[in-house]
């Protein structure tokens, strides 16, 4: 009864931590104070200072990272709204999907190699560029850590945001289509967050992308392992 206890407690600090981290930035839109950054933190501060094992947090707490899919796939509400401009675009974002996916796992395990990490961190760091539902389907699949990918990816979701939209101005990029698919492509949902923030086409694209990114890496996933490992 105690641990289910204490369970329940942390799965209400997430929840109460997230929405004021929330009403918070939406106030005072500044970076460290995203939801996806301030929450975690307020809740490492907790658990470290109750000295509370992360399997005791997530006793209750789990069910947060269960919902993880169905949110991602509420993100193909707008991509049908606006089916038109997929039906326009698809050899385009299909090709360019494809690249991405090569491109973001090729480059991500050779810069780990050069950088000699071990070959756990190699299968981790390998998936980050997915949404977490299904980088955690693929780095099964690839025998990498689920949690350390699930860090990987959540970090690498804040750089997009933070410097994806500064980064497209720098390099002349004023397509939507391209901003769009860029920033799904390499940041994912907090990336499609931010470009929903720059304009309803970016995030349509960028949601449609991510989508696609997620599922063509989990189905690749096999040979890829086989491929680099």
């Amino acid at each position: 009864m105690f641990e289910w206890g204490r369970g329940m407690l942390f799965f209400l600090l997430t929840v109460v931590f997230y929405y004021l981290s929330k009403a918070l930035y939406r106030r005072f839109p500044l970076l460290p104070l995203t939801p996806l950054l301030l929450t975690p933190a307020l809740l490492v501060a907790v658990v470290l200072l109750s000295h509370v094992s992360y399997a005791d947090y997530m006793v209750e707490s789990r069910w947060l990272l269960w919902l993880l899919g169905p949110a991602t796939v509420a993100f193909a509400v707008p991509v049908y709204q606006h089916r038109q401009l997929i039906r326009r675009h698809w050899l385009s974002l299909t090709l360019g999907v494809a690249t991405s996916v090569l491109v973001a796992v090729s480059s991500t395990v050779w810069l780990a190699r050069w950088l000699n990490l071990s070959d756990l961190l190699q299968r981790s760091l390998a998936m980050r560029s997915i949404t977490t539902p299904f980088a955690v389907e693929a780095t099964r699949a690839v025998a990498g850590q689920v949690d350390l990918t699930a860090l990987f990816v959540v970090l690498t979701g804040l750089i997009g945001m933070a410097i994806g939209e500064g980064l497209l101005t720098c390099m002349m990029i004023r397509s939507r289509l391209g901003r769009g698919a860029a920033m799904g492509a390499s940041a994912h949902g907090a990336g499609t967050a931010r470009a929903y923030q720059m304009g309803p086409t970016e995030g349509v694209i960028s949601s449609l992308v991510m989508l696609i990114a997620g599922v063509m890496t989990v189905l690749l996933a096999p040979w890829l392992g086989r491929l680099f490992w």
